[in-house]
């Protein structure tokens, strides 16, 4: 189990960080022209918090677990990642636009919680 927590927490971290990292460093209008339309009906300062929480929630899946300090932090940080992806979900499915990437993160932000409450605990 514990190779399938890293497995899935190394996808998901990738992806957040990623995606977090480009939210932290892109001025919001330029987000909006690149597609991300939805940043529109935020302010700059929630743009730049959710983009925080997805980098610090991509740290708190490989971080605990890699230096074995706190390794509960780690399906802590899958559940906050859950539901920061449900709620880009559910803006994604109000707007009408596709939101089966946002899906996909939230089941996966779902089973690295699973698999680090089983491991860790």
């Amino acid at each position: 189990m514990l190779i399938a927590l890293w497995i899935v927490n190394g996808l998901l971290a990738l992806a957040m960080l990623g995606g977090g990292a480009m939210k932290l460093i892109t001025p919001k209008e330029t987000l909006a022209a690149r597609g991300m339309a939805w940043t529109e009906d935020f302010s700059v300062g929630a743009v730049k918090a959710i983009a925080a929480l997805e980098v610090v929630g991509a740290l708190g899946l490989i971080l605990p677990l890699l230096t074995g300090v706190a390794p509960i932090l780690a399906p802590l940080a899958g559940v906050g990642l859950a539901i920061i992806m449900i709620g880009a979900t559910v803006v994604h499915l109000r707007r009408r636009e596709p939101f089966a990437p946002a899906l996909v993160l939230a089941l996966l932000g779902v089973a690295s919680a699973v698999l680090g409450f089983l491991v860790v605990l």
